[in-house]
């Protein structure tokens, strides 16, 4: 037994440790969002060490309301999760999603910091594309998309996007970190050493604390991945504008299998916060 705790211990340290833990990648085509009949453009881009990345960019029908970032959740890559934002294209927005390194056509291994520094560039790569307005732009954080989120825009410098909208994320990379190992029985017993060996880099409390634009925080009751208190305590730690929505079932399923419920709420939220359209000008 102290064999097998201590390989679980030696797993549990270091940044392999976090990568085991955190990060679920593949390179596998889930499905070509062409295949809905949805017009996309492929964008390769460079994260800030170099490394490429891979993303896709869905452009509104319309002169756009705004541009959401989706920073997807840790497991597959963006061909799997487009759908949970995509569909806001049809809807006034222009949509960007992309895969973190060693997700999907990107470039690289999937490990934390490098992550961050991924959904950093991606923040500098949306504001190069003609038709987005920078002070338009809404982060969409699923899972560990919306921890790495949330770490972007505390640590990188850059303006605070229009809006942040957080779904099914935790606060704490040792919480949710005990509550992976908690749901394998062979690992349970050792869930703790989560919370001895992992450590907090880009803390999700503590980044967002530091951002102050307006936040929506969405977490089920019932999460099976996430527990709901890991979604409580990042809103509780959120400075104000911010609102919560409890959903009854699901992980990050707000905006596919409850989309008929969500959507036009998630709508009407954006278009509450986001500046007012400049007046057209006569003649156009």
């Amino acid at each position: 037994m102290p064999v097998f705790i201590a390989a679980i211990a030696l797993g549990l340290s270091g940044c392999s440790g976090i990568t085991r833990l955190y990060f679920a990648p593949t390179g596998k085509l889930y499905r070509d969002p062409a295949a809905d009949g949805m017009k996309y453009e492929v964008i390769k881009f460079r994260s800030e060490d170099g490394v490429e990345l891979t993303g896709m960019f869905f452009p509104s029908g319309t002169p756009p309301l705004g541009t959401v970032v989706h920073m997807h959740g840790n497991a597959e890559n963006m061909t799997s999760h487009y759908q949970y934002s995509a569909w806001l294209a049809g809807e006034g927005f222009n949509v960007f999603v992309f895969d973190y390194r060693g997700y999907g056509a990107s470039g690289g291994k999937a490990e934390l910091d490098g992550a961050v520094r991924d959904a950093v560039s991606a923040l500098k790569q949306v504001r190069k594309i003609p038709t987005v307005d920078p002070a338009r732009i809404i982060v969409f954080g699923q899972s560990l998309g919306g921890a790495l989120a949330s770490a972007a825009i505390a640590e990188s410098g850059l303006p605070v996007p229009a809006a942040l909208v957080l779904e099914g994320t935790f606060s704490s990379y040792k919480g949710v970190g005990a509550a992976v190992m908690r749901r394998k029985w062979w690992s349970w017993p050792f869930s703790w050493l989560s919370l001895l060996l992992v450590k907090e880099e880009h803390s999700p409390l503590k980044a967002i604390a530091k951002i102050n634009c307006p936040k929506l925080f969405i977490h089920s009751e019932k999460d099976p991945i996430v527990p709901y208190g890991e979604g409580r305590r990042l809103y509780d730690a959120a400075p104000q504008p911010k609102e919560f929505w409890p959903v009854p079932y699901g992980h990050t399923d707000a905006f596919y299998g409850q989309r008929e419920t969500y959507g036009p709420r998630l709508l009407a939220y954006l278009k509450s916060v986001l500046p007012s359209l400049p007046p057209v000008s006569a003649g156009h």
